[in-house]
């Protein structure tokens, strides 16, 4: 693929353009996805570009899939290291599975008194969808279920989820849970890209707990060992997420498969199939949807370098731009890859200090005149500042002409 670079003037910016030749189109005329589901969104992970989108910010019951939420706030403890994998938690009444509440309810199985690994509450939280489990979790990280939900909110927040809600950490019907599958898959690709040590473990097929205390529950866990999630068995790259079913609500997915060095991102809700067997084959149908009519470019990666930024006062004479995650665009194969130009806008000098990873301009790719896709110019690397004496010397050379 051949580049054409040309340098514009613009103001006191300059933009960085990039032509290249048979580029990439967004992804925005591929052929309908049909469902019988309420509402489904899937994205691109490296794009973000959105490929189908029914109802997708329309705030619907969650179900079990509202526990990714419970363990993206798990996984910020072990990220910090406030916890490992083999921290014990107490079980209390409120997580026994006498409780009338857990009967029809996916569980662990657990009594009031045990204690269970953190590594065991994940994996039966993602295999078994244990609502015992996320009780454990809400009560041991904020005292109580009900405060934990506000820990839920606070986190939903501070990646980009701005209506969802939250009534408990299981998922049980609750007229507070509510999520839309966009602000699902914001979930999703935060789980997949923040805590890539954890995320393999959505990838569990079968997980048969060996602590049960009774023998009730050892019987029980003889006969729930495997993922609810079907969609592991019969989709080849298929990783994660997590199901959700509750009868008002239907069946629901949040779904990610890997194809090659790509990767989708789905959600499905509100799905009246029979069964989780139905309902992973429709996820599967809308997964390669779009593995078979889009495809992406990716630009840049982390570490690329898109430009060399002059620096003004720096020890450096120039600062390297990059980018934080990968920069690409999705684009219909129908259409074929056509009229794309990508560019960076940035000031020219920037003044120094620049520390590494801030943002020093903006990358932009365009279609045919319209922005299709955007994100952050940053420093690769930290240029200091001159010291005094350096400055007066810059200055001179500058006004000599030296």
């Amino acid at each position: 693929m051949v580049f054409d670079i040309a340098i514009i003037k613009v103001m006191k910016k300059k933009l960085f353009t990039l032509f290249l030749l048979m580029v990439c189109g967004v992804a925005n005329a591929t052929d309908e996805f049909k469902t019988k589901a309420k509402s489904a969104f899937l994205i691109d992970y490296d794009s973000g570009a959105e490929i189908v989108a029914k109802n997708a910010d329309t705030l619907m019951p969650p179900s079990s899939m509202i526990k990714l939420m419970t363990l993206a706030v798990l996984f910020d403890e072990l990220k910090a290291g406030n916890i490992t994998l083999d921290t014990r938690f107490p079980v209390s009444e409120n997580a026994d599975y006498n409780d009338p509440k857990w009967y029809p309810a996916s569980k662990i199985c657990l009594v009031t008194g045990q204690t269970i690994t953190v590594r065991d509450l994940i994996l039966g939280l993602i295999v078994l969808s244990g609502g015992d489990a996320s009780v454990v979790v809400a009560e041991k990280l904020a005292g109580s279920e009900d405060a934990f939900t506000a820990m839920m909110e606070k986190k939903a927040r501070s990646i980009g989820m701005e209506q969802s809600t939250f009534g408990n950490a299981s998922g049980l019907p609750n007229p507070n849970n509510l999520m839309t599958s966009r602000e699902l898959a914001t979930l999703a690709v935060h789980l997949i890209g923040d805590y890539p040590d954890l995320y393999p473990m959505f990838a569990t097929k079968r997980f048969e707990f060996s602590e049960h205390k009774t023998d009730w529950c050892r019987d029980w866990g003889r006969t729930h060992t495997v993922n609810y999630n079907k969609l592991l068995f019969i989709m080849p790259g298929a990783d994660g997420l997590k199901t959700g079913h509750t009868n008002d609500g239907g069946y629901g997915m949040v779904a990610s498969a890997r194809v090659g060095e790509r990767r989708l991102v789905a959600v499905i809700n509100g799905f009246n199939g029979k069964g989780h067997d139905a309902l992973a084959a429709e996820m599967k149908k809308l997964l390669n949807h779009g593995f078979t009519t889009t495809m992406n470019k990716v630009f840049f990666k982390p570490g690329d370098t898109v430009a060399d930024i002059p620096v003004w006062y720096g020890k450096a004479d120039t600062v390297a731009a990059t980018v934080a995650k990968p920069f690409a665009i999705t684009v219909s194969k129908k259409d074929g890859l056509k009229n794309v130009r990508v560019l960076a806008r940035f000031d020219e000098p920037i003044a120094a200090p620049v520390d590494a990873g801030a943002q020093i301009g903006e990358l932009i790719a365009e279609q045919n005149g319209h922005v299709i896709a955007r994100a952050p110019l940053v420093a690769n690397e930290r240029v200091r500042k001159i010291q005094f004496i350096g400055r007066i010397i810059k200055n001179i050379r500058v006004i000599f002409g030296i």
